[in-house]
């Protein structure tokens, strides 16, 4: 799918339900019907970044902080594993408190005591940190980049540096991690260049799991003002990026569901694998405001497993067995019946690395990934 194909099923005047449609059976062709679910914990909402658009930004005074211990973090993944969750998530703000050495400790003693894969979420660190990461366990990293555009990551994010960004997913992909992104849909000042560009960047990147979600306005942020993203527009992305990247895992994101009540339900119809629970301690699910109406804070961990095993039922699939490790290994060069060959990515995303397979396969050699170009945008 090239980038004129993918503006096209961007524009709000073009009907959807062609591009859900198939987005739908390709991946039933190529990840099946069953949806994997991952138990999240957030652990930490201190951060030491800035970021415009986050509830749990430095600068905010208005939320409660908190930090999980190593021991009630160990007793969510204990939970995840009796409710029959093949991954524990640990995400949190880039706290400092919670450094590489007290996380690889923390994934060791998971890994010892649970058959889980561990997901890491927990931001930037050098490249021997992650080192030490992938060592002591942990399986995979999500580290979102939120938009390829530069002038407008700069914008979002003032004091995080693109070129840095994605420096340290090429390093994750070095430490032999199965790593993920993903974007924002609907961001002020994002256009459907950029968007496209997104899109385009995840097939290129050959990531092992893309996440989408709809921008959600926090009135405790500078941002506070802005409208929010469309559900629409976050589905189209959705189905764009499960089309392009065939068997990348994708989350029907929280995000979704807050926005839209059947907002998780309607991106498991076009595109979506993988659902994330939240088993974080309830008193504390609150206060990890990154936006608000957050859906799921007040249930117990044993009331969500209900509420997704019930969602799942509903829409005829059931739970995937297994981890859910990443499929791209084996992933052939075959295109989905309906896509154009692909066309180079524009303006708004860093270049290929230098002797990157193609089709599809992973984009990740040695060495030091390119600098990123500035967005045409004006």
């Amino acid at each position: 799918m090239n980038k004129d194909e993918i503006l096209h099923w961007l524009n709000p005047d073009t009907d959807p339900a062609p591009l859900l449609a198939l987005a739908d059976r390709v991946r039933r062709e190529h990840v099946g019907g069953a949806v994997h679910l991952r138990g999240l914990v957030e652990f930490s909402n201190y951060c030491r970044r800035s970021c415009r658009y986050c509830g749990i930004r430095a600068g905010n005074a208005k939320i409660r902080r908190y930090r999980l211990t190593p021991g009630e973090i160990l007793a969510c993944a204990r939970a995840a594993a009796g409710l029959g969750y093949g991954t524990v998530v640990l995400q949190s703000g880039e706290d400092p408190a919670w450094g590489p050495r007290e996380l690889a400790a923390l994934t060791e003693r998971i890994k010892k005591e649970t058959a889980l894969a561990v997901t890491l979420s927990t931001g930037e660190h050098s490249r021997e940190d992650y080192r030490m990461l992938r060592a002591a366990g942990a399986d995979r990293f999500l580290l979102r980049f939120e938009t390829s555009d530069r002038r407008l990551f700069g914008e979002l994010k003032p004091d995080s540096d693109y070129d840095a960004r994605f420096r340290c997913l090429a390093w994750l992909r070095e430490a032999g991690f199965q790593v993920g992104s993903g974007v924002m849909a609907g961001l002020p000042g994002q256009t459907p260049e950029s968007m496209a560009d997104d899109i385009l960047l995840f097939e290129r990147l050959g990531l092992d799991m893309v996440g989408i979600g709809p921008f959600i306005a926090n009135p405790d942020t500078p941002m506070g003002g802005a409208g929010n993203g469309k559900l629409d527009l976050a589905l189209r992305m959705t189905a764009l990026a499960r089309i392009v990247t065939r068997n990348a895992h994708i989350p029907a994101t929280t995000a979704m569901g807050s926005i839209d009540p059947q907002g998780r339900q309607k991106a498991l119809r076009c595109g979506a694998n993988v659902l994330m629970p939240n088993i974080s301690p309830a008193e504390h699910r609150v206060d990890y405001s990154l936006y608000p109406g957050k859906i799921c804070t007040g249930e117990a961990p044993e009331q969500c497993a209900g509420c997704v095993d019930a969602m799942l039922k509903s829409l005829g699939r059931e739970r995937a067995a297994g981890h859910g490790h990443s499929l791209k290994v084996q992933i052939s060069p075959a295109r989905p019946a309906g896509c154009s060959p692909k066309a180079p990515v524009g303006e708004g995303a860093p270049p290929v690395r230098a002797g990157e397979p193609r089709n599809g396969s992973r984009v990740w050699g040695t060495g030091e990934y390119p600098a990123g170009r500035a967005s045409g945008r004006s």
